[in-house]
């Protein structure tokens, strides 16, 4: 009977008590379902009588919604609301809730009784939704420079709590200054679901620089992360304040080359139309802002300026200047000259500046202008004079030919390589290229020619001494000249060599004792003068006719 009283009268002061300050809070996603817990889980007493979950409503009265004895395995829902089909409990004494709506933000409390205690814990509950991906609507189609103009508006829907907009510029936030740059937000919330959709709207103030800007804007919500719609750009008009000239190629202009003019005015959209000043003259352009020279020639060279149809003032400058080179050469093609004489050579030029001189004589450089003022047979070739500037090449040139009447430099022998022949070899200088002719049979006719000379080998086999002769001729004239060959071998040249030394040698012999027996005789003739010298020479007579006496040994 004690504890009976001390039950109601437990239970009569918990139910007159406010909700105790620090209250749990639960945080729920939208549409889900609601887990309230009793005590954090701890709500099961030894003396248990039954568990108790209520609600406070809108108009802050108290509503039961589900009782649960200890001994039961089922609660008993008491709702009669729009919590009856929605409602449970767990076996900790949690309380479910599905199908979270913002109708659902409120407090739950739960009611523990036991023998001793009647104890509530109060659970606050707040629902939560995830706004949609923002987007940009009501575009301008294009922004005026300097002009404060409605870019357009940033949507978001179905939030709670409500979410942030923010407008990005080039990936930074831009900030509202009410002057040229106003952002509007406005928040609505949905009457039926109670969930808000926030739109903020921005005008911009754009300039010249705002051509490469991108725009875009960004939700933020305490259920992140930040969502963040594609950059947009917008097409900037502002008016022509300058033009420019190119000219193209931008390089080196050679007579003949097309030059194409383009104008470029700096306003968007450009103007629709352009004015040439084309040697004086001024010529309207639709559409393109391009004007072309064909074949420009060195006198296309000079000013050139294109202008805004109604605005004179604003104009562009360019300079053309058109690169030629003019080349005459004197005497030209076939030129026939003698030998010994001269020949001037006239180079004339006209360039639109200082060219490059190249000689060349059969395809060969040459360090300079040939000098031709006596010429002979190595002059005769081909010459070419080029001239180049500025990616500009022209040539003249001419061929040279030296005639003459033959005249053999030299004629001359020697021995064939196996030392049994001999070998003529005539020399000469001519042109045209001069024919030989021996007075005499051979083998092994050569022959070559090379800038106007000649050379011609004969091999001959002689039989005896001959005097050969060598003629040249050609239209012009002829030469000879003539050589003698002896007829021995070599080896017959060496015995007569022999011969001669022999020969040679008694000569000096003879020679020698005729010396010496003059010498004798002028001594004795020189002892008939004196009686010493006679006596001297009387012994001596005697001894040489002993001598003479003797009997040979």
């Amino acid at each position: 009977m004690h504890a009976v009283v001390r039950f109601f009268g437990a239970f009569l002061a918990a139910a007159m008590l406010a909700p105790a300050s620090g209250m749990q809070k639960v945080i729920s996603q939208y549409g889900e379902t609601i887990i309230v817990p009793c005590n954090n889980g701890d709500n099961k007493p030894s003396d248990l009588i039954f568990t108790k979950w209520k609600y406070t409503k809108d108009d802050g009265s108290s509503g039961d919604l589900l009782v649960k004895q200890a001994q039961k395995d089922d609660a008993k829902v008491s709702a009669t609301d729009g919590y009856k089909d929605r409602i449970n409990i767990t076996d900790n004494s949690s309380l479910l809730i599905t199908k979270a709506t913002l109708g659902d933000q409120r407090v739950f409390t739960c009611m523990v009784v036991s023998i001793n205690n009647l104890d509530e814990y109060p659970v606050e509950v707040e629902v939560r939704k995830r706004p949609s991906a923002p987007e940009i609507k009501n575009k301008a189609s294009q922004l005026e420079n300097d002009k404060l103009t409605p870019l357009g508006e940033c949507v978001t829907a179905d939030a709670n709590p409500p979410a942030e907009i923010i407008w990005l510029k080039n990936n930074k936030t831009l900030l509202n200054d009410n002057k040229t740059v106003i952002i509007t937000p406005n928040i609505a919330t949905d009457p039926v679901t109670g969930l808000s959709s926030t739109k903020s709207s921005l005008q911009y103030t754009a300039g010249k620089q705002d051509m490469t800007s991108q725009f875009a804007c960004l939700v933020r919500h305490v259920t992140g992360p930040d969502q963040v719609t594609a950059p947009v750009a917008f097409s900037i008009h502002y008016p022509t304040e300058k033009v420019s000239l190119q000219v193209v190629p931008a390089s080196t202009v050679k007579e003949g080359d097309n030059v194409t003019l383009k104008c470029q005015a700096d306003g968007n959209p450009p103007p629709t139309s352009l004015n040439f000043h084309i040697k004086g003259k001024k010529v309207a352009v639709t559409g393109s802002g391009v004007y072309t020279l064909s074949g420009v020639t060195r006198a296309d060279s000079g000013e050139y300026k294109c202008s805004l149809p109604d605005n004179d003032k604003i104009e562009a400058t360019a300079t053309v200047t058109v690169t030629y080179l003019d080349l005459s050469l004197i005497p030209s093609g076939r030129v026939l000259k003698k030998y010994g004489e001269s020949l001037e050579v006239k180079v004339e030029k006209n360039s639109s500046s200082e060219p490059t001189v190249t000689w060349t004589k059969n395809n060969s450089k040459l360090e300079k202008q040939p000098d031709f003022s006596k010429l002979t047979y190595g002059h005769a070739g081909m010459y070419v004079c080029e001239m180049s500037v500025a990616g500009i090449k022209r040539s003249a040139s001419f061929h040279l030919v030296v005639e003459g009447i033959p005249v053999i430099t030299r004629l001359t022998k020697q021995q064939s390589t196996d030392g049994k022949n001999k070998v003529l070899i005539c020399e000469a200088e001519g042109s045209p290229q001069p024919n030989v002719q021996w007075s005499v049979n051979g083998t092994n006719s050569e022959s070559s020619y090379v800038n106007g000379k000649a050379t011609y080998r004969l091999t001959v086999v002689p039989t005896m001494n001959l005097t050969v002769t060598c003629q040249v001729a050609n239209n012009l004239g002829l030469d000879s000249k003539t050589i003698n060959v002896s007829s021995y071998l070599p080896e017959d040249e060496d015995k007569a060599k022999l011969i001669v030394g022999v020969v040679v040698g008694l000569l000096v012999a003879a020679a020698v004792v005729g010396i010496i027996y003059w010498l004798y005789m002028k001594r004795r003739q020189g002892s008939w003068k004196t009686g010493e010298k006679e006596m001297g020479t009387s012994e001596e007579s005697k001894k040489l006719e002993e001598n003479s006496h003797r009997p040979d040994v």
